[in-house]
């Protein structure tokens, strides 16, 4: 009689585990699909390649709201999506692999660290408006490691890199950051809010 009855509580406890399972899935796939939305919106600026995006902002806050695990995870999918031809890559870009291989290759290969640097802050302690601002900063500080790295090989100029690729951006990632922090501080006060690790 006792084997059935184990039977029955790891059968019950398999039902629970799908759809977390299924949810967990849910939510990297939405946050892929969240940033390459945020990538169609997109400024072309004069003198360099890399256009004004919000695509930056999408890859801090998918990161501070979903954490480290998840951000990552969900970038991860965005890049292959993108890799395979996807049409989540800047419009303003060749797309597909040439996308990764071009200007803004090095920002866009860092999104699933930034995701995960951002969201590993988060994950560390009270979460709060100045914690999720550190972590955005934290993750802007990778972005720009990897993108200007990129530039600098392809350019073999690191003046010119940061001339493409960090004055014309300083002020916007700034507010991103400022943004993304708000609106996650907002998110973990409201008690239906959801998962917040």
């Amino acid at each position: 009689m006792e084997k059935p009855a184990m039977q029955v509580l790891d059968n019950s406890k398999e039902h629970h585990l799908v759809p977390d399972a299924v949810r967990q899935v849910g939510l990297v796939v939405s946050g892929s699909l969240f940033v390459a939305l945020c990538a169609h919106i997109t400024i072309p600026l004069p003198g360099t390649p890399v256009p004004l995006t919000v695509q930056n902002f999408g890859v801090l806050l998918v990161g501070l709201l979903f954490g480290s695990r998840r951000g990552f995870a969900a970038l991860a999918l965005y890049l292959a999506e993108g890799a395979m031809g996807m049409p989540v890559f800047s419009p303003l870009g060749p797309g597909g692999i040439a996308q990764l291989l071009g200007p803004t290759g090095g920002f866009l290969l860092a999104y699933p660290l930034v995701a995960w640097v951002a969201g590993y802050v988060m994950e560390r302690g009270r979460r709060s408006f100045a914690r999720a601002a550190i972590g955005g900063l934290l993750g802007e500080v990778v972005l720009f490691t990897g993108g200007l790295a990129c530039l600098a090989v392809l350019t073999h100029s690191l003046a010119q890199a940061f001339r493409w690729g960090l004055y014309w951006f300083l002020f916007a990632e700034i507010i991103k950051v400022m943004v993304a922090a708000g609106i996650t501080a907002q998110w973990q006060r409201n008690p239906a809010s959801g998962e917040k690790k």
